[in-house]
């Protein structure tokens, strides 16, 4: 296990700046996530830890050392892609060991590497296949077992569940995870699938623009987004906002809503945006607000009403079998003590 030390780091591609002067921490073990959408400089951070791309100023450093201007064969690391870029021609054991073999290690212990891999990736009975004999599973999993069998510092994964389908992603990330469980190894992990993100990490990392917007556990990240960005990006179906004000007593005012923040720190007689994830919201005879129903969306466990209440569309998880339908009136009530309040000019949590 090696920690991850990025200090001031600064990255220009083609006259533009895509890292801006980020710091970020790494603790030994840690299974962090950077999370973002395309474009924010997620998977360019990634490359410049494993120096594929270079840094314009700034210091990386692994496990104690400077690794700024280290070539990617000394920095300790292990990669895993999105393109699971196997040999054709090669057998899986012969894709997992190449490295291995081109680095000159010894027969016994390539093997020794190889086959633990394998036992850990279920890979045991398909050492003799080939890639075009696997599944689109199978192949990651090799592209993992190469990473693996390095037995690295620090091992990187650049979205390396995208090109699967629903029911295989889900699989191999239950499977990474106790992968890192079994391993203890410190991982980064880039991902836009908010799903993995908040299933896999330690901490997420949420990113736009080149800069962090957030770092925490994933129940703080969600539960206290720290702004209106952080709030929109997680969530299915996302935190529905509501511009309105705060009176003298702190109370928020929209659409004909007033009702009591709980969180007593919340400033007073200023314009606030509510943020209101469609948990908060419950559907019973004695809510406090009424609204009307404009779609329903079956899920299987649970279904998602959308409300319509003044200028504010909110939506809300039934659990129950209760058939709504576009159009009715319900009444509904807010939990407010989960809600978020965010400044409407800068959008940072109040």
């Amino acid at each position: 296990m090696a920690n991850v030390s990025l200090r001031k780091l600064n990255i220009v591609l083609g006259g533009k700046p895509i890292i801006r002067d980020l710091d970020l921490c790494v603790e030994p073990g840690e299974f962090l996530v950077l999370l973002g959408p395309s474009g924010c400089g997620k998977s360019t951070l990634l490359h410049s830890i494993a120096g594929l791309v270079d840094s314009d100023s700034g210091a990386i450093e692994i496990g104690g050392r400077d690794m700024t201007d280290a070539d990617p064969s000394e920095r300790g690391i292990g990669m895993v892609f999105q393109s699971y870029a196997l040999y054709p021609t090669m057998t899986v054991e012969d894709n997992m060991s190449f490295g291995l073999r081109i680095a000159g290690t010894p027969k016994a212990e390539i093997r020794r590497r190889v086959d633990r891999a394998a036992a850990m990736l279920q890979l045991d009975a398909l050492l003799r296949r080939k890639p075009a004999q696997l599944s689109g599973g199978q192949r990651q999993r090799v592209a993992i077992g190469r990473a693996l069998v390095r037995e690295a510092q620090v091992f990187l994964f650049d979205e390396p569940l995208s090109n699967l389908d629903a029911k295989l992603r889900a699989e191999l990330r239950r499977e990474l995870k106790l992968l890192h469980q079994a391993l203890g190894s410190t991982m980064i992990y880039v991902t836009h699938d908010q799903v993995e993100a908040m299933t896999l990490a330690s901490r997420i990392v949420v990113m736009q623009g080149g800069e962090i917007q957030q770092i925490g556990t994933p129940l703080d990240v969600y539960e206290r987004p720290a702004n209106r960005f952080v709030a929109g990006f997680l969530g299915a179906p996302a935190m529905a906002f509501m511009e309105g004000a705060l009176d003298a007593q702190g109370c928020f005012e929209a659409d004909g809503m007033r009702y009591l923040p709980a969180d007593e720190s919340r400033p007073a007689g200023r314009a606030a945006v509510l943020g209101i994830r469609p948990e908060y919201v419950k559907i019973h005879a004695d809510g406090d607000f009424v609204g009307d129903v404009t779609l329903v969306e079956p899920m299987g466990n649970h279904q998602v009403v959308w409300l319509r209440r003044g200028q504010a569309t909110l939506a809300s998880l039934v659990h129950d079998a209760r058939s709504y339908a576009p159009g009715e009136r319900v009444a509904f009530s807010i939990d407010t003590a989960r809600v978020s309040l965010f400044d409407p000019a800068s959008g940072n949590r109040l």
